[in-house]
């Protein structure tokens, strides 16, 4: 990934709306193509990849339940029908079930894991083989959270979930690195209100991190930026938090 991201193709999972969107325009207004995956927000799509077009690149929209890996298969067709390529590849999808650990389903467990972190694992061996295949040295980087480095008692399967993200990224730097294809995980703080937030709840949140505020969308993407251009960076856990990851100062 010498230079810049110009006629690259950069697929962003869960690339409609919210933080995976942000990242996703991000990288067009480095003059990347874009792959923009949604699951169920067919207008937000088409807005996000008229943002795009209105930068001068290209945008495939496509859409799939990556819970299920036959969608994510047939989606991949897609793209290289489209583009032929890929370059970077965001797992930025998620889900933030909140349940005590004692009362998640079978039903939520499943759905936490196939979409944190199956989900992950089927894009990056599209995508790894894609640019094996091609020779791209690739980039591949996965969105986590801090639940991932320190458990989150009110989201138990989300908390497993990014942790085994991490490990993923890990051993696919490891395994993908005679390839020069890189894969890192980058590791988010407050950016976005959760939906059903009160600016209270928001408040307190923002309130936790030593930097007392909360991100926006374009950190999120100035790092995913980042960890797509340097291309001695591999396994790297780059935290964009606000600190959150030190813990709250106000008690110590």
């Amino acid at each position: 990934m010498h230079h810049s991201l110009n006629g690259k193709v950069v697929f962003v999972t869960g690339s409609a709306r919210r933080v995976g969107r942000g990242i996703a325009l991000g990288f067009a207004a480095q003059g990347a193509n874009l792959v923009i995956h949604h699951s169920s927000s067919d207008a937000e799509a088409e807005q996000t990849a008229q943002e795009a077009r209105a930068l001068g690149v290209d945008a495939l929209i496509v859409k799939g339940d990556y819970s299920h890996q036959e969608e994510i298969a047939r989606n991949f067709e897609q793209v290289k029908a489209h583009y032929g390529r890929v370059d970077v590849m965001v797992n930025s999808a998620s889900n933030f079930h909140q349940t005590p650990l004692l009362d998640i389903a079978p039903d939520e467990w499943n759905s936490v894991i196939d979409v944190n972190l199956s989900a992950p694992f089927w894009c990056t061996q599209y995508a790894g083989r894609l640019m094996r295949d091609l020779s791209i040295p690739g980039a591949i980087i996965n969105i986590a959270d801090n639940s991932g480095l320190r458990p989150w008692n009110r989201r138990p399967a989300h908390s497993v979930s990014k942790a085994g993200l991490i490990m993923l990224t890990e051993v696919t730097a490891r395994a993908l690195a005679e390839y020069q294809i890189r894969a890192n995980c980058l590791v988010l703080g407050p950016i976005l209100m959760s939906p059903g937030m009160t600016e209270q709840d928001w408040a307190r949140v923002e309130n936790r991190v030593p930097l007392k505020r909360s991100g926006d969308v374009n950190d999120a993407a100035r790092a995913a930026i980042f960890l797509a251009t340097n291309d001695y960076i591999t396994g790297a856990v780059l935290r964009a938090d606000g600190g959150e990851w030190l813990g709250d100062a106000s008690n110590d």
